[in-house]
């Protein structure tokens, strides 16, 4: 795995595994202002839609990452493909979802301007 591939999981992981109300810097941090997400029901939420469901998941689930994997787009965007399980999910009856992120590098940091979720069939 790449240095990139590396850093892009890595912040992947530190957004839906940090308690954010305990570190609400990490918002600004990981998230670009003008950030959107599609959900896997296909409707469409705001940066702040996103960072209300952030601040109240549930801090206990410890996701996993499959096939995580990095495409570059341009020299400063690129775009994370990988599945997301929870662990404790039996896979007969949860599938998981496949996610897309496009992360941008600016002012020296990387920062997710889009998300999208897709349930697996």
């Amino acid at each position: 795995m790449d240095l990139i591939t590396k850093q892009i999981r890595q912040l992947e992981l530190k957004l839906l595994q940090s308690d954010l109300i305990a570190h609400p810097g990490l918002i600004d941090e990981l998230l670009a202002e003008s950030f959107e997400e599609i959900d896997s029901n296909g409707e469409t939420h705001t940066r702040d839609d996103v960072i209300d469901w952030l601040l109240h998941k549930d801090k206990h689930i410890q996701w996993s990452f499959k096939d995580f994997r990095i495409k570059t787009l341009t020299n400063d965007v690129v775009l994370a493909v990988y599945s997301l399980h929870k662990p404790d999910q039996p896979s007969i009856d949860y599938t998981g979802s496949i996610r897309t992120s496009i992360w941008q590098y600016q002012k020296n940091q990387w920062k997710m301007v889009f998300h999208q979720a897709s349930r697996r069939s």
